[in-house]
């Protein structure tokens, strides 16, 4: 384990080769699964804020689940989650040429919001458990993502490299290069 701050982070961070491969995952991770996106609690503000931006890229079903169940919702620990359409994929999403993407993040990239998506989809395969007194970094390996880790592999891709900017995002700089520091020496 490498342990910054109040974080622990796991050694597969270190040592996963990832790097998604749209083309032939078709962006699965916003669709299987056993529930919506884990969700902060400042980014509840931040969809009820952006919402009418964000729904002109939703489907209609996506739509439809928002105004009947609200924004988010609660998986079964009780967390804020991203609702889901029919128990199986984020409210979120819309589809082009064949691949699930965020509404959330296109809104983002059209300059509409300055909320680009949940933090939690943005270091996707990492996860965060939070703890009384810290926060586990851990892989979370899915079947989804294994074109992910061949790419990786292929290229030599580390996942704490690939996931750079959220890592930033979610703990600073200073964090990173923390990391960095204890992963290279």
């Amino acid at each position: 384990m490498i342990v910054i701050d109040n974080t622990i982070i796991s050694e597969d961070i270190r040592d996963i080769r990832f790097c998604c491969d749209l083309k032939k995952c078709k962006g699965d991770c916003c669709v299987e699964g056993d529930a919506g996106a884990p969700l902060e609690e400042e980014e509840i503000s931040l969809l009820e804020d952006f919402i009418d931006e964000i729904k002109p890229y939703m489907t209609n079903d996506g739509i439809k689940v928002i105004e009947s169940n609200g924004i988010f919702d609660y998986d079964e620990n009780g967390e804020y989650v991203t609702p889901l359409i029919n128990n199986r994929e984020c409210a979120y999403v819309y589809f082009e040429d064949d691949i699930t993407r965020c509404a959330i993040e296109k809104a983002f990239e059209e300059g509409k919001i300055n909320f680009q998506k949940p933090v939690s989809c943005h270091l996707y395969p990492i996860r965060i458990t939070k703890h009384k007194d810290f926060e586990a970094v851990n892989y979370h390996k899915w079947y989804i993502c294994q074109s992910a880790c061949t790419l990786g592999k292929d290229i030599n891709l580390p996942l704490y490299k690939f996931l750079k900017e959220p890592l930033v995002r979610k703990y600073g700089e200073e964090w990173y290069l923390k990391l960095v520091e204890k992963i290279e020496r």
